[in-house]
């Protein structure tokens, strides 16, 4: 992992099997950029905790004793308003994803995940980006794709119809968890025209976040068909 000059990024881990709990915490220890504060094995200790310390990004495993990590969201967010809440789990089921994203998460992440990456994802996180595991967006993008391309309902009932073709081109990406300089790079457009098309796409779908955009593409995994995403 690579050291760096700014602040570290505070950090809590949540997990209920101490063992698994302590290695991450020592990987995480390992990287100068991070900094562990806080550890807990349950949701109540979880919002205890994040009240208590506030820290910036809080890793959440989704089975907990009790009460899961999904479940946990609202208190969570409640008790440290500002933190990114990445689940760190075992789930690959779709459902898991969008429940967790719907819910407030900004990221999913498969606790198979390189140390090196889960560091990147936690900067990227900081920056505002959803992350979401490879092995998941990858189905996310393939099925978006065929939803994509699929015949046009009426425009009043797809929303994906407002949209113009580079725009999908787009929320196809930041379904893939991509940056803006990733995009116009996948794109071969300017960086400056990707931030143009998303805050386009932003307005268009009545969303305000790129995570909510990333919500929206699950979301027409999970019904089969172009759906609006919850409120």
């Amino acid at each position: 992992m690579t050291a760096s000059a700014a602040a570290p990024v505070r950090l809590m881990v949540v997990d209920d099997h101490t063992l698994f709990r302590r290695g991450l915490v020592a990987l995480l220890a390992s990287d100068a950029s991070l900094a562990v504060v806080g550890e807990a094995s349950d949701a109540g200790e979880a919002v205890r905790h994040a009240a208590a310390l506030q820290p910036d990004v809080i890793l959440l495993d989704n089975h907990l004793p009790g009460v899961t990590g999904i479940q946990a969201l609202p208190g969570l967010k409640d008790a440290a308003p500002r933190a990114r809440i990445i689940l760190l789990t075992v789930s690959e089921d779709e459902q898991d994803l969008q429940a967790a994203l719907r819910g407030g998460a900004h990221g999913y992440l498969l606790k198979t995940i390189e140390g090196d990456l889960l560091a990147q994802a936690i900067h990227r996180s900081m920056r505002g980006e959803p992350v979401i595991s490879s092995e998941l967006t990858g189905k996310l993008v393939s099925a978006f794709q065929t939803s994509a391309h699929a015949p046009s309902a009426p425009a009043a009932a797809d929303p994906l119809a407002q949209l113009s073709a580079r725009e999908q081109q787009v929320l196809e990406q930041i379904a893939l968890g991509a940056s803006n300089k990733e995009i116009a790079r996948t794109l071969s457009i300017a960086e400056t025209t990707v931030k143009i098309h998303v805050q386009h796409i932003l307005r268009k779908l009545d969303l305000t976040s790129r995570v909510q955009a990333a919500v929206f593409a699950a979301g027409m995994l999970k019904t089969g068909r172009n759906a609006a995403p919850d409120a």
